[in-house]
């Protein structure tokens, strides 16, 4: 089931868990309540604000359900997150084929991955009538493991192409930065569920490696869906939208329900990433040879959207 991402933005917040409902209360004044959502609905929690209080029932309700709650910090990015470590029935024979996989695999897997995000990148550049080629030139081109780095090459070519030359990608800047980071966190957020419910180990990555980052393997599996917050930017950007606001976190959030073509039709982007690191463990007990990637291209409410303008 795809379920809900819920978002927390306002400081006079407490949330609290009752007969399987999140509830939500104002924290000032007479605390009235202001709404119910049953916990089998929920992917996902974002605490976007900073005076927000919660009880501890509720973020072991939260985990047991494996829905993450994700802490953002002010430029929007996750500064951290809470989620189960106990999401699938056969999670210890996952991990340990996760921990003994060659090193030529992973390297294998990472590359098509890279391939993947350039796809998708070449995809977003020709939805918005920008070139495409310099993307697309380079996916034919990346050998296993990406020792030449093409990723880090075809994101320098990337974003003057999309946002124009005087673009600079910054995590902790403002306006089209931090819608982006808004939703990379949107999209980390249905990585990390997808990781765990697959039973596998967020911490061990295919390629990122900062040891202080414990969901490696989120950032390695969310790349190829990364062109579709961008797509998603530069269409608001384009509407007059540059700077997060309460519609535009809508819109972001709304990406993770709009359809990706897949080799079994179109599917959910929440859904395909579930599929992908499901796909991941599998590989990793021999189960298949491939991973399951999206198919290039835009999700397709975007591509009326754009064919609307």
């Amino acid at each position: 089931m795809v379920g809900r991402i819920v978002e927390i933005a306002d400081d006079r917040r407490h949330l609290f868990v009752s007969r399987g409902f999140m509830v939500v209360r104002d924290a000032e004044g007479e605390r009235k309540e202001l709404g119910q959502i049953p916990l089998d609905d929920i992917a996902a929690v974002i605490a976007n604000a900073h005076g927000i209080t919660y009880t501890n029932n509720l973020l072991v309700a939260l985990a047991e359900k494996g829905a993450p709650f994700v802490l953002c910090g002010a430029n929007h990015n996750v500064v951290g997150m809470l989620f189960t470590l106990d999401g699938h029935h056969v999670q210890s024979k996952r991990i340990e084929a996760q921990i003994a996989a060659s090193q030529p695999t992973v390297k294998r897997l990472w590359a098509s991955v890279v391939k993947s995000k350039l796809q998708q990148q070449a995809a977003a550049l020709e939805a918005t009538g920008a070139p495409s080629i310099p993307l697309s030139a380079l996916v034919g081109k990346v050998r296993s493991g990406d020792p030449e780095n093409l990723e880090g090459q075809g994101a320098r070519r990337y974003w003057g192409l999309l946002f124009g030359s005087d673009f600079r990608r910054d995590q902790d800047g403002g306006g089209l930065n931090a819608m982006l980071n808004y939703g990379y966190t949107v999209l980390r957020s249905a990585m990390a569920r997808g990781v765990v419910a697959a039973g596998l180990h967020p911490s061990i990555g295919l390629h990122h490696s900062n040891d202080a980052n414990p969901m490696r393997l989120v950032d390695d599996l969310m790349e190829p869906f990364r062109p579709v917050v961008d797509l998603k930017v530069w269409q608001l950007n384009r509407a007059g939208e540059a700077q997060v606001t309460p519609e535009t976190k809508r819109s972001l959030v709304r990406v993770l329900y709009d359809d990706l073509p897949t080799n079994v039709g179109v599917t959910p982007v929440m859904v395909c990433m579930h599929r992908l690191a499901t796909s991941l463990a599998q590989v990793f007990l021999d189960e298949r040879n491939k991973l399951d990637l999206p198919l290039p291209g835009l999700p397709l409410s975007l591509a009326g959207s754009l064919d609307a303008d």
